[in-house]
């Protein structure tokens, strides 16, 4: 049989023409070819419809087809797991969480996709690359296993006609982090001697479960000065006192919330989607999520849309800014992958930064776009008049930025998949711990996790 060779879409690194329409390419000597690929549901409509868009402009630019399936993103996760554990792999992955590019680069499951990447390297966000630069344990290095597409930042959303009726203001709101955090407290009694009933202060991801409660815990964490955690050689400093210190705090300060009823005991259980629903229902005066889920869920509905706050993550204790933890969601290609030339080929597209950013757009911007030069020039992002977009690109571009600790070692990506911290706190309220015992009960089966996963840094 004969070699299948064709043009790609980029031939080489080539952008859009300048009229920005994508020529027709040329295939040699094959017909099109058909590639499978997995994508996520996204929490708004716009977001399906926006893929969709994607995936019909590329087969119109390429000639090849997209068999695509999309699927919401819990049962993704289980679906993407088991593909590569039985090896009967579609050709491209979305990831639905941030533990899985870097679990299966470390086990050598997904191919290397530098090629892809470096057609656009120089365009991307800092964090966006190194949270795809990830180790594999075969070839003992670094390589790109994943095509960076989405960034994320965890902000705070709160409820602005409930602070009012509980009788403060919005601008009275303190921007140190335990002033922020106690600032809310006392509206849940003031609101429920209104009549508000069912109304908590705070909605706070503390499951063993989802993605949430992973990036709650570790947002705390680093406001407390934990950031040191792992650093970004891969070593996790679990015997330094201060991040044994930060950790106990976190502990201590998600219990004292959850424990005195300022936050739904329904939470222990909540997976990703229960906060967002919990908030819409204005059981919550305020909330912490990582995109703006939970303000487009509510766009078509004017006044409510206009009545959340977006609030950027406040300053530190000691009114030093924080850094901006960036969640980066992505595209792999599994070993295994069946055609491999039009993955790769759809990818490459798919991140030019004008395609790019005209999908992400057509999502409502949930997800921002991981070029910075993109999002400062389109007014969409920066100039829109939108407080919830403004404060969320804010946030990601004009602040100190750093990646999930999943960039730097798999370890970390074990310790976020088994929810090692989130259980530890579970056992406060099921065993009594202390905060102190749960702290080291977490650090010490995060040391043992990290022993597995050797990492040679050159």
């Amino acid at each position: 049989m004969g070699m299948i060779t064709r043009r790609s879409v980029l031939s080489g690194s080539t952008a859009l023409a300048a009229t920005g329409v994508l020529a027709r390419p040329h295939i040699a000597n094959a017909a099109a070819t058909t590639a499978t690929v997995w994508w996520t549901q996204g929490f708004i409509q716009s977001e399906d419809v926006a893929f969709k868009k994607l995936a019909e402009n590329y087969q119109k630019a390429s000639g090849n087809k997209l068999d695509y399936s999309i699927v919401p993103f819990a049962p993704l996760r289980q679906k993407e797991v088991s593909a590569v554990t039985s090896g009967v792999v579609p050709d491209v992955m979305e990831v639905a969480d941030y533990f899985f590019a870097a679990l299966n680069a470390w086990n050598d499951h997904l191919l290397d996709v530098s090629d892809i990447v470096e057609t656009q390297k120089s365009k991307f966000l800092d964090v966006a690359t190194q949270s795809m630069h990830l180790y594999n344990n075969a070839t003992k290095k670094r390589g790109f296993y994943g095509v960076p597409m989405k960034a994320s930042a965890a902000t705070f959303h709160i409820w602005k006609s409930l602070v009012e009726k509980a009788g403060h203001k919005v601008s009275d709101i303190p921007n140190k982090w335990d002033e922020f955090i106690d600032f809310f407290k006392p509206m849940q009694q003031a609101l429920r001697d209104k009549g508000t009933r069912h109304v908590y202060s705070w909605g706070l991801e503390v499951s063993t479960q989802g993605v949430d409660s992973v990036r709650t815990f570790s947002v705390y964490n680093v406001a407390y000065g934990g950031g040191g955690l792992v650093t970004p050689d891969g070593v996790l400093h679990a015997d330094d006192p201060k991040v044994k210190e930060s950790v106990i705090r976190t502990m201590g300060r998600m219990f004292e919330l959850f424990n005195s009823g300022y936050v739904p005991k329904s939470a222990i259980n909540w997976n990703d989607a229960d906060n967002n629903n919990a908030f819409h229902a204005k059981q919550l005066i305020a909330d912490f999520n990582g995109s703006l889920s939970m303000e487009l869920a509510r766009i078509a509905n004017k006044e409510e849309y206009e009545d959340i706050l977006t609030y950027e993550i406040p300053n530190d204790n000691d009114g030093k800014p924080l850094p901006t933890e960036i969640g980066i969601f992505g595209a792999v290609i599994p070993k295994g992958a069946k055609n491999v030339e039009v993955a790769k080929d759809f990818l490459k597209y798919a991140i030019q930064p004008e395609v790019l950013n005209d999908y992400l757009k057509a999502g409502l911007g949930r997800w921002a776009v991981p070029m910075p030069e993109v999002a400062k020039s389109d007014p969409f992002w920066l100039k829109s008049g939108d407080q919830h977009r403004t404060a969320y690109i804010n946030q990601i571009l004009l602040r100190e930025r750093i990646p999930l600790y999943t960039a730097y070692s798999p370890a970390a990506a074990e310790v976020d998949s088994k929810h090692i911290f989130q259980t530890a706190w579970a056992d406060m309220l099921t065993k009594g711990l202390k905060a102190e015992e749960a702290a080291a009960q977490a650090l010490k089966q995060a040391k043992e996790i990290f022993a597995k996963y050797p990492i040679q840094n050159g």
